[in-house]
């Protein structure tokens, strides 16, 4: 088997084999077609007949991308099961989750392209300056955020997300912290006060740091505005990194 294969305006045939293909010689599959989204499990979505693109991997994580925005407006997870079915002459691409169960099915309305990859790839990236790391170095030196302060859990799950860092100040009060390791946005704040506004719900006094090396001065306004707070911490920066390994996401 070659690494590419790949078919425009694929017939039925050449669609399936593609299909099955991928599947079972665990590569890539790419499907640029017209079709329609249907999800069923923690809640319930229809998406309408629209031109999207379809990303199968070889760990089972499904994607459906529109032409904005960069996340996907469908996803599950790698572990999902996918199979291929015909339905009244529709081909479906059906992916299962078992724990929550989740079923996401794709109708093929019309495909212009079809690919299949073959991927290898064994490395993993290494980032410099991640979230992580800030987060650890945070933690062997929580003087950093204020005198005081002791961090207690990090990627803390609350129900409405997950807390980077969650710790007390000298007073006892509960401190949610939310690592940016860029300029932080719009977006950061209102992630620091939806955290900050559930355990709100169980304890009586939370306060919220946002931490960034910097900050937009829409961020900054809705902060103050919010009662929340920021604190200037630049990632770790390694004096070496390995000679040809990418240091960054970007």
């Amino acid at each position: 088997m070659s690494k590419v294969e790949a078919v425009t305006n694929p017939s039925r045939e050449e669609l399936l084999g593609i299909i099955d293909s991928a599947l079972s010689k665990e590569a890539m599959l790419t499907i640029f077609a017209r079709c329609k989204v249907h999800y069923d499990g923690r809640a319930k979505s229809e998406l309408g007949s629209g031109d999207r693109v379809i990303l199968v991997k070889p760990d089972g994580a499904f994607l459906i991308h529109q032409s904005k925005k960069r996340e996907p407006v469908n996803w599950q997870p790698p572990g999902s099961f996918v199979t291929v079915e015909e339905r009244d002459g529709i081909i479906v691409l059906r992916s299962v989750r078992r724990k929550p169960k989740e079923i996401l099915e794709v109708e093929l309305e019309e495909v212009y392209l079809a690919s299949l990859f073959k991927a290898e790839d064994y490395e993993e990236l290494a980032l410099t300056g991640s979230e992580a790391e800030m987060a650890e170095m945070i933690f062997k030196n929580p003087e950093l955020i204020e005198p005081g302060f002791r961090p207690l859990f990090r990627e803390k799950s609350i129900g409405h997300g997950i807390v980077d860092i969650l710790g007390r100040d000298r007073e006892g009060n509960l401190v949610v912290l939310e690592l940016k390791r860029r300029r932080a946005d719009l977006h950061a704040v209102s992630q620091l006060k939806r955290y900050v506004e559930a355990l709100r719900a169980e304890h009586p006094a939370v306060r919220g740091i946002l931490v960034a090396p910097s900050l937009t001065s829409g961020a900054k306004k809705l902060l103050e505005k919010e009662g929340l707070e920021f604190r200037r911490v630049q990632p770790p920066k390694r004096e070496s990194v390995t000679k040809g390994r990418q240091t960054t996401l970007f």
